[in-house]
């Protein structure tokens, strides 16, 4: 999909491919229609119109924290003729939304921490926004806020999937501690990039 990109969002990536296929491969699984999705942080609305495109019975809701960001999504929405599909949201995280009430929330969150900007490329830390990359000192504060929000959200059965980092994927999976089916895959490059859970039925 072609896709409108500025200095208020994330330039979107082939890594976070692997999220849509997740997503698309775990709703396979699942009989209930219409699923219902909330993409978190939708920046460029990159996941949001690839997930509105893939599953057309879906009810998708976007959330962002910027207003130019979602200016942005808007304006891609619009591009792709998708706009009456999505709902978006100017809000922090999952602030406001009911519980138990999505089948899946999906984000690329912030996950660099503040000590990795040497390893980031130059382009990504003179062009994107900084509160879209680094997280915090350790790059795990907004998943370490998303994931409690994401389990008062989520039905029973429903499913977290995060865009995450190599240097995380050990603290991932210990936030995710008491959540079922934890599964992590791997990039092209065989980097942990993507972190799946589902919310336990009981």
């Amino acid at each position: 999909m072609d896709l409108i990109v500025s200095p208020a969002a994330l330039i979107p990536r082939p890594e976070t491919e692997h999220l849509i296929e997740t997503v698309l491969r775990l709703s396979g699984q699942r009989r209930e229609s219409p699923l219902r999705i909330v993409d978190v942080g939708t920046g460029s609305g990159c996941i949001a119109l690839a997930l509105a495109k893939e599953l057309p019975a879906a009810e998708i809701h976007a959330t962002d924290i910027s207003a130019a960001a979602l200016e942005l999504a808007r304006a891609n929405a619009a591009r792709h003729q998708l706009q009456s599909r999505i709902c978006f949201h100017e809000t922090d995280l999952l602030a406001g939304f009911a519980q138990d009430s999505f089948d899946f929330l999906v984000s690329n969150p912030p996950y660099v921490g503040e000590s990795e900007q040497d390893h980031v490329q130059l382009e990504v830390r003179k062009f994107e926004p900084r509160n879209a990359v680094f997280a915090g000192p350790t790059g795990t504060e907004v998943i370490e806020r998303l994931i409690p929000q994401a389990e008062s959200i989520l039905k029973a059965g429903g499913w977290l999937v995060i865009e995450i980092s190599g240097t995380i994927v050990g603290t991932v999976r210990h936030l995710l501690l008491g959540w079922d089916h934890v599964q992590i895959t791997n990039d092209l490059a065989g980097i942990p990039r993507v972190a799946a859970a589902q919310k336990p039925n009981r």
